[in-house]
């Protein structure tokens, strides 16, 4: 009998195992209405407590006296505020216009910016001053201060002009200037400047970065669509407002699928800093790729119509255009074996460097350096002119070699390389470059979010 009940039981088993399986979707909703209906039984259980709302209910009451008691509320004075706007100055700039643009309605303001000598000599009619106003709340002026730096000394000037019972009075202060970082980047569209206008990245810092990649890359022809470049340079700060542009500390440029990458450092023991890859290669080499900064060549080294002689004729050097008194700098060390006037050359410089080689500035339009004088690498020799057979402001530049002329740019792209950072230098110069890629890969981040 027993061994009848057991084999019922299995054979009950095997059935149920096969109904779960050909019917899974009964099965499910069977367990679920089993389990909804336990739920319910303890809703039901957790219902009968009292209900909230048949609770007793108790009503407590305290005056309170009033913090504006016997007052009305036209006697109640709203908080006054000041507002702030900060503008550089134009050249066009009187007292009434600058004024207004700072949104400060004040005509006794006005009349004293209009008279005072020391506002008269600083503030009106100085173009790219700094000016920053305070104002109450009903547009009348507190305080005025222009800030700006007359020189390198590192220090800067303050103009202050400020209330002062029932009228102004001004002052001049001296004060240090103190030193940030900034991080920038930019795509080129069309040009280096375009990108770097763009990126509200200074012209001065602009031309560094061309300067450092000059002997890489040719900024003129060689740019791509596409090209992104990341820059960290300083920034020259007065009162926490930066009024100008400082050193590049370090910039990476991709040109047409290739990386480069500078970082400034000085040596403890050099005089001077010079840039380097993040490897420690040294940027500097013996010539420079142009005697101008960053300017336009109008004419290269080949064959041309002689503007002046109308005749097809080889053109020994390289024009660069720039208007008159651009400085026009040594692209290396040398002496000056010439300074003076020489046939249609003008006013001419000639360099000798070493191993033969003489460099040649002409049509310039001042000269700045004395025959037998030494010369190092970027000084100024003169500036651009019209001196001599040129139709125009520019520099013609000229390479020899025992006496045969030479492309420029090849022989500046082909000259040797300074040293690279000493073995004593080393771990210190690892540390900056590292900091220095972090701080580029930021930079590049920032390009990239302003972009999108």
């Amino acid at each position: 009998m027993i061994h009848g009940l057991t084999t019922a039981s299995l054979a009950l088993l095997d059935r149920l195992s096969q109904t779960a399986q050909k019917h899974p979707k009964r099965i499910t909703a069977a367990v679920a209405a089993v389990l909804l209906t336990g739920g319910g039984g303890a809703f039901a259980v957790a219902s009968l407590g009292p209900d909230a709302a048949d609770l007793p209910t108790k009503l407590v009451s305290y005056p309170v006296e009033s913090l504006a008691e016997n007052l009305s509320l036209e006697a109640l004075e709203a908080p006054g505020f000041s507002l702030y706007r900060s503008e550089q100055t134009r050249s066009s700039d009187t007292a009434e216009s600058l004024l207004q643009r700072m949104g400060v309605a004040d005509p006794a303001a006005a009349a004293f910016l209009r008279s005072d000598n020391t506002v008269r000599q600083n503030l009106l009619g100085r173009a790219g001053r700094l000016v920053s106003a305070e104002t109450t709340d009903d547009h009348s002026l507190v305080r005025l201060t222009a800030r700006w730096a007359p020189d390198d000394s590192g220090t800067f000037r303050r103009l202050v002009v400020e209330r002062k019972g029932e009228g102004f009075v001004s002052r001049i202060e001296t004060a240090p200037l103190t030193k940030g970082t900034r991080l920038a980047g930019g795509v080129i569209r069309s040009s280096l400047f375009a990108a770097t206008d763009a990126a509200n990245i200074p012209d001065a810092v602009a031309m560094q970065v061309a300067e450092i990649f000059s002997g890489n890359i040719d900024f003129h022809r060689s740019l791509r669509k596409e090209d992104r470049f990341a820059v960290v340079y300083e920034t020259l700060e007065a009162d926490g407002e930066p009024l100008r542009s400082g050193r590049v500390l370090s910039t990476e440029f991709r040109n047409n699928g290739k990386t480069y990458e500078a970082v400034w450092f000085q040596e403890p023991e050099a005089s001077k800093g010079a840039y380097y890859t993040l490897e420690g290669e040294s940027m500097r080499r013996a010539y420079l790729a142009s005697p101008v900064e960053f300017s336009r060549v109008t004419s290269g080294f080949k064959m041309r119509m002689h503007p002046i002689l109308k005749t097809w004729r080889a053109h020994l050097g390289t024009d660069y255009a720039a208007p008159t008194g651009t400085p026009v700098r040594t692209v290396g060390d040398g002496v000056v074996e010439f300074a003076g006037v020489q046939n249609g050359f003008g006013n001419v410089v000639f360099v000798k460097h070493r191993n033969q080689h003489v460099t040649v500035y002409a049509h310039l339009s001042r000269i700045d350096v004395k025959n037998g004088q030494s010369v190092e690498q970027g000084q100024t020799v003169g500036a651009v002119g019209a001196t001599g057979w040129a139709t125009g402001p520019h520099l013609h530049f000229e390479f020899r070699i025992n006496g045969q002329h030479q492309d420029p740019q090849t022989i500046a792209q082909q000259s040797e390389a300074a040293a690279p950072v000493s073995a004593a230098a080393r771990p210190a110069f690892q540390r900056l470059a590292a900091a220095m890629r972090t701080q580029l890969s930021s930079a590049d981040l920032i390009q990239q979010a302003s972009a999108q």
